[in-house]
């Protein structure tokens, strides 16, 4: 029989009606209930009411796994009364009461009933439960008066919490950077970073003098050890200056993964150039377009985007950095008939240029700050747990925010680089297999094709060597994050970021098995807040702008367009908000959100939820105008090979899932959702469909 632990009685002062929003809807209580780490809708009985069913992720203790369940709302009296029962609980029940003392005060009564067994001998005491309940019902309260939590999960300041030169030093001993090693060398290693910095050139210069004959890059053409890439960036530099590329001019650069991208990069940098990152995906009147606004003194590229170059200016011409036949001016030419005397360093480092996305516009280019020191790389690996001398993977674009992030961060780590031009799903796994790679950096829709790929094709490869496999470049599905980490293990770390604040916060195994959508926490050395438009923090669980704080926010667009900050945080143009126990959930871009009704509303969990159908591979739902109520939303939907659906069927299970301004009234059925390099929805061409 179940026992009445406790009885909570406890006044808000405020109105029945707003206390109801959400202490009514159980989805919202994993922002206010530490101990509940996810709470979604499962389809029967309806989005919400009497018989509405909720697959629940309680929060896991240290080193368990989450625990689920499904709860069921036994009782439904709106603004009044609300009963939830789940199998978890065996036979128990938790009851909240609401009763409006006057208009603006409400009494709120939380009974939580459970049987003996769950409590003999658990953490399940009386004083347990009173704490937990009086902690939520605090958050619920600084949600609707406007404040900021007093603990606060608005704004998680990592740097005040300790983020100083011994974290860094206990971060970097921990992944084997700082290990003892011959006086010589260490001098000439402070030597050299003295000169050069934590740039590019600082760390293959450093890492050269450590590790000499540590492999630095694997491809498709060889290997390159750390050494080799030392000389042989010398050499191109050397040539590239005698061709007119000296410090403050511009190269572009136009390459997919390999090693003359890598050694191009970093000859740049010996002669204090900026490069400038040009997207593969670019059509030739991109190309055109940023040539111009960044008038590069040199353009280096595959020979496969030769087309795209016609309306370039003549006297620019190109340098070949992969040719699939002889070519006269290649990067191969240039290293070889270039003087090995090291180059004078430049007074200021050159920069990387990196292009945002542009999937809703031009793309434009973000000048990347140079780190300073170790700090920076110290951030990402105090989450993401790569160690000194492994091998990685890199499948995302090394042009792109994420693949340069991995480039910069195997430096200090002496780590190789295993690049493939084009990412194959089964080349991936094999080349795993075959090199022993423990880390995959990649993109989601990467991880996607991934697990499409046949169970019998999966294991002919032995993946086992992998200890993480690192996602970010584009928001990581729920379903899509369940299934890799039943397939591959929790080896699976999502990073949050941009082009402009590099990232934010880091979602690790453990963060991901109890709520399988968040973005995670914040690293060390970096603060986020949930704001209003005016810049001001907002309370628990609203959603606002998410912005960041870090030592690597860019230094601005080329071109000169504002970027907000408010104080040292830098908007990222999404919005989001933090759970109870501090994890970062990220809603949407600005420009995403619909309001349709008067009802603001975000198309990621119509996304996350089509996601979930065992008929679909991918779908993307954009916002479109309405005559009635202003805008509503459009699903497009590619299906598995062999799979069937109607429109019908996909709107009916939205609406069984959530409420019916999420209902997308159009649903196209596309052969291919979309996507840039990184795995990023182009909206536009979708819209084009409507």
């Amino acid at each position: 029989m179940p026992t009445e632990l406790v009885e909570a009685d406890h006044v808000l002062d405020h109105p029945a009606a707003q206390v109801w929003e959400l202490l009514g809807d159980p989805v919202l209580y994993p922002r206010f209930v530490r101990e509940i780490a996810a709470c979604d809708p499962a389809g029967e009985g309806g989005p919400s009411g009497r018989g509405a069913r909720y697959r629940v992720r309680y929060a896991p203790h240290r080193g368990q796994d989450p625990v689920l369940d499904e709860l069921t709302v036994l009782v439904h009296r709106p603004g009044e009364h609300l009963v939830l029962v789940g199998p978890a609980w065996h036979g128990g029940h938790v009851s909240v009461r609401l009763t409006a003392e006057t208009r603006r005060r409400t009494r709120v009564q939380v009974v939580v009933s459970l049987p003996e067994s769950l409590t003999t001998g658990t953490l399940l005491t009386d004083a347990w439960l009173r704490k937990r309940i009086r902690r939520a019902l605090d958050l619920v309260d600084h949600h609707l008066a406007g404040r900021a939590a007093t603990v606060s999960p608005t704004r998680i300041d990592a740097t005040a919490r300790g983020a100083g030169a011994v974290t860094t030093m206990r971060v970097l001993a921990r992944a084997g950077v700082i290990t003892p090693g011959r006086p010589d060398r260490m001098a000439r290693q402070l030597a050299t970073v003295a000169k050069w910095g934590a740039t590019l050139v600082g760390g293959y210069r450093s890492a050269a003098i450590a590790a000499p004959d540590a492999l630095a890059v694997i491809d498709e053409n060889g290997e390159h050890t750390y050494a080799d890439i030392d000389a042989r960036t010398t050499r191109l530099a050397n040539a590239l200056a005698d061709r007119g590329v000296r410090a403050g001019r511009r190269v572009a650069l136009m390459c997919r993964n390999h090693a003359g991208l890598v050694q191009a990069a970093v000859a740049c940098g010996k002669l204090g150039a900026d490069v400038l990152m040009l997207n593969t995906g670019l059509s030739a009147d991109q190309v055109a377009d940023t040539v111009e606004r960044h008038r590069p003194a040199a353009l280096l590229a595959d020979d496969e985007f030769a087309p795209l170059f016609h309306h370039l200016p003549p006297a620019l011409g190109y340098i070949s950095t992969w040719s699939a036949a002889p070519a006269d001016l290649t990067v191969d030419n240039l290293i070889a008939t270039g003087a090995d005397t090291p180059p004078r360093a430049p007074r200021t480092p050159g920069r990387v240029i990196v292009l945002t996305s542009g999937t809703t516009g031009a793309p434009k280019g973000a000048r990347r700050r140079n780190p300073t020191g170790l700090s920076a790389a110290a951030s990402v690996l105090s989450r993401i747990p790569l160690r000194a001398g492994e091998r990685a993977l890199v499948a995302a674009p090394l042009f792109h925010t994420w693949g340069l992030a991995a480039m910069q961060l195997a430096t200090p780590l002496h780590a190789t680089l295993v690049l493939q031009r084009r990412f194959d799903p089964e080349a991936t796994l094999a080349a795993i297999a075959e090199l022993r790679c423990t880390t995959l950096i990649a993109v989601p829709i990467m991880l996607q094709r991934i697990l499409a790929l046949p169970a019998r094709v999966r294991a002919r490869y032995d993946t086992a060597s992998l200890r993480v496999v690192a996602s970010s470049g584009a928001p990581l599905p729920g379903a899509l994050v369940t299934a890799f980490m039943d397939t591959f293990g929790d080896i699976l770390y999502n990073l949050y970021g941009s082009t402009e604040v590099s990232w934010a916060s880091i979602a690790d195994p453990t963060d991901l098995r109890a709520a399988p959508t968040t973005a995670g926490r914040c690293p060390v050395g970096t603060k986020v807040g949930i704001l209003d438009a005016d810049g001001r923090p907002l309370p628990p669980g609203m959603v606002g702008r998410i912005a960041v704080g870090n030592e690597m926010l860019f230094e601005g667009y080329t071109d000169g367009a504002d970027v907000e900050m408010h104080g040292d945080l830098m908007v990222t143009g999404d919005r989001g908000y933090l759970d109870a126990d501090g994890r970062l959930f990220v809603s949407g871009r600005d420009d995403d959100m619909i309001v349709s009704g008067g009802e603001n509303v975000f198309p990621r969990p119509v996304e996350e939820l089509l996601l979930s159908l065992d008929q679909v591979a991918d779908a993307a739902v954009v916002g479109v105008p309405d005559p009635d109520y202003g805008q509503r939303f459009a699903a497009f939907v590619a299906l598995k090979p062999g799979a069937r659906l109607h429109a019908t069927d996909i709107r009916d299970y939205v609406h069984a899932h959530l409420e019916r301004y999420s209902v997308p009234r159009d649903v196209v059925f596309v052969p291919k959702v979309p996507r840039n390099a990184t795995g990023k929805v182009v909206r536009d061409l979708l819209l084009e469909q409507v």
